[in-house]
C-alpha cells in the first residue's frame, strides 16, 4: 500500500503531466533560460490558509533551487492584502509551477476555511468535526489535511483503516447482528486491529448493537436533533458516537448540544470553494 508521500507524489506527477505536457511552450518562447525573479503568494480573500507545505513541494519539484520565505504558516486566517511568502528563482520554473500550486493551496485553503466556520459553530462543546469520504479523487490526502489545519478531525482515510458498516451493508448481509459478528470474525482471522463503527437508523438498532457488544463507534443516520439526544442517552458512554446525515452548518450546534462526540460533514470537501489567491512577480 502506497504511503502519504508516494500518494502526494504520484497526485503531483499527474498534475505536472496533465498541465506541463512535453512543455511550457508560452514560458520557454518567450522567458530567457537564465532569467532570474521573485514572485508573492497574494491572498485576495480572506480565509483560513492552507497548503503552504505542499506549496513548497510543487515549487521545489519543479526546480530545487527556488528559494522560499514563508511568512504566514498554515492555519493562520488570512485577509486581502497579505503575502504568504514569497518565492525566488529562475522566472521559468515559476511560472511552470504556478497554477499547479495555486490549485492545490486554493482547494486546500478552501476545505479549511469551510472546516474552521464549522467548529466554530461548536465552540464550547467537546463534539467534533468529521470529514468524509467524499473528496476530489487523488486529492483526499491534501484535502484532509486541511481539516485538520482548519481544526476539524480525520474520519478514516479509506475503505482500508477502518470498518464502518452502513446501511447497504446491513441490508446486504442480512442485519445488524449478522455485520458485526462477520467483521469481528474478519479482522480475527486476518489479524487486523480495525476500528469497528455501525450505522443505525433507529433506537431498536442502537439496542441491538449495544446487545451484540465489540463495536467501537455508532452512527446516528438522519436523526433529528431531538433523536440523537435520546440515542446519546440510550448509548450513555458505552461507545463513541456520531451523527451524519442533513447536517448543515445552521442545525449544527443544535446536534452539538444533543451530546454526540463526532459530527460528519460531507460538505467540508465536496462543496467548497476556493480561496481566491495569485502568485505575483514583484
Amino acid at each position: 500500500m502506497e504511503t502519504k508521500e508516494q500518494l502526494i507524489e504520484q497526485l503531483l506527477d499527474l498534475a505536472f503531466a496533465e498541465d506541463i505536457g512535453d512543455g511550457d511552450h508560452t514560458t520557454l518562447s518567450t522567458i530567457p533560460a537564465d532569467a532570474m525573479g521573485r514572485s508573492k503568494l497574494l491572498i485576495k480573500e480572506e480565509g483560513i490558509l492552507a497548503g503552504v507545505e505542499q506549496a513548497i513541494r510543487v515549487l521545489h519539484k519543479v526546480d530545487p533551487s527556488i528559494k522560499v520565505n514563508v511568512m504566514i504558516e498554515d492555519g493562520a486566517r488570512v485577509r486581502p492584502g497579505d503575502v504568504a511568502f514569497t518565492a525566488e528563482g529562475p522566472v521559468r520554473s515559476l511560472l511552470i509551477a504556478e497554477r499547479t500550486m495555486l490549485n492545490i493551496m486554493q482547494r486546500m485553503s478552501g476545505v479549511a476555511t469551510m472546516t474552521r466556520k464549522y467548529q466554530d459553530e461548536l465552540k464550547g462543546l467537546h463534539t467534533k468535526v468529521l470529514d468524509t469520504r467524499k473528496t476530489t479523487p487523488g486529492m483526499r490526502i491534501m484535502e484532509k489535511e486541511a481539516v485538520k489545519i482548519g481544526g476539524g478531525t480525520n474520519h478514516r482515510i479509506g475503505l482500508f483503516d477502518m470498518i464502518l458498516i452502513k446501511d447497504n451493508h446491513i441490508d446486504f448481509a442480512g442485519g445488524i447482528d449478522k455485520a458485526i459478528e462477520r467483521a469481528k470474525e474478519y479482522c480475527k482471522e486476518n489479524e487486523k486491529n480495525l476500528k469497528i463503527e455501525v450505522e443505525v437508523r433507529s433506537l431498536d438498532d442502537i439496542r441491538k448493537v449495544l446487545s451484540i457488544g465489540g463495536v467501537d463507534r455508532i452512527m446516528f443516520d438522519n436523526f433529528t436533533p431531538e433523536q440523537t439526544k435520546e440515542a446519546v442517552e440510550l448509548v450513555a458512554g458505552k461507545t463513541e458516537t456520531e451523527s451524519s446525515g442533513g447536517i448543515t452548518l445552521e442545525n449544527l450546534r443544535k446536534y452539538g448540544e444533543a451530546g454526540v462526540d463526532y459530527i460528519s460533514v460531507g460538505a467540508l470537501t465536496h462543496s467548497v470553494k476556493g480561496l481566491d489567491m495569485s502568485f505575483k512577480a514583484y
